[in-house]
């Protein structure tokens, strides 16, 4: 053991140090990749469990206008009641396809007397930088269905400013309205057939997907591997360079295997020619 001593010198414990830090950082970095690839793969399942099931009373999902529950994301609710169309707002700064435009949220005022938020689709932005013309909903008494997800927080340095606003803030949408309004969740409208082709446009359907992150995992985890192996290997080539020196001041010289030897070669009748010719 005492060619290995070397591994004691403090060099060797930085190095063995900052190999440690590497693979922490490269396995944290690692875990992470596993927990976003298990959000994703959570994403999946409310797609397939809630996307397409039949729709149940607003109500009876959200029994508290408050709260919300993220496996409710996507679920389909059932509205009745009339939209409040002189409440309308738009949301600035939302892509759609490559572009840029507004959402369109308009309230709905349910038959029970509370408003629920709801997104009515995508239109684009005018040359002006204002939203192009707005189709208003439906009026008087109607029958609607909407998939719910999050109200949006407000982001800093971003205001709303008349009937443009920066993010879907359901209590700052409630608090114009100035009625009793759901402020867990708000919905987007479900739309098919040639409805889903006309302004406000439908939103697409998420994408099941869950991503890159199983890979960028494991090559995370290879990384931190790889650094001690890298290490390991460093050691081993210092053993040795230090072994050749010891024996180098020892007077010993290190022992080379013999040079293989090449096989003879046939002589061929024009070399047995040759040979005749030079001896003449």
């Amino acid at each position: 053991m005492s060619e290995w001593r070397f591994l004691l010198t403090p060099r060797w414990g930085g190095y063995l140090a900052l190999v440690i830090v590497f693979a922490i950082a490269c396995s944290a970095l690692g875990t992470w990749q596993l927990n976003r690839r298990a959000e994703a793969l959570a994403e999946v399942a409310r797609i397939d469990a809630n996307y397409d099931a039949d729709p149940v009373p607003v109500q009876e999902a959200l029994p508290d206008p408050a709260a919300f529950d993220i496996e409710q994301r996507w679920q389909v609710v059932a509205l009745s009641g009339a939209y409040l169309a002189d409440e309308e707002v738009v949301v600035r700064n939302r892509p759609f396809e490559g572009s840029s435009g507004f959402e369109v949220i308009t309230p709905f005022r349910l038959d029970d007397g509370t408003v629920f938020m709801v997104d009515r689709g995508w239109i684009a932005q005018g040359s002006d930088g204002r939203p192009s013309d707005v189709p208003a909903p439906p009026a008087g008494e109607v029958q609607v269905s909407a998939r719910l997800k999050a109200g949006e927080g407000r982001i800093a340095g971003r205001t709303s400013t008349g009937d443009e606003f920066a993010t879907i803030d359901l209590e700052e949408l409630a608090a114009r309205v100035g009625e009793p309004s759901y402020t867990g969740a708000y919905g987007v409208l479900v739309q098919s057939g040639a409805d889903a082709t006309q302004p406000p446009l439908a939103a697409a359907r998420p994408e099941r997907d869950e991503g890159p992150h199983l890979s960028y995992a494991l090559q995370w985890f290879v990384f931190a591997l790889m650094a001690f192996v890298g290490l390991g290997w460093a050691a081993n080539q210092e053993r040795k360079a230090l072994a050749l020196t010891a024996a180098e001041e020892r007077g010993e010289a290190p022992v080379s295997a013999p040079a293989p030897r090449r096989p003879r070669r046939e002589r061929a009748d024009a070399d047995v020619e040759d040979e005749i010719l030079d001896r003449r």
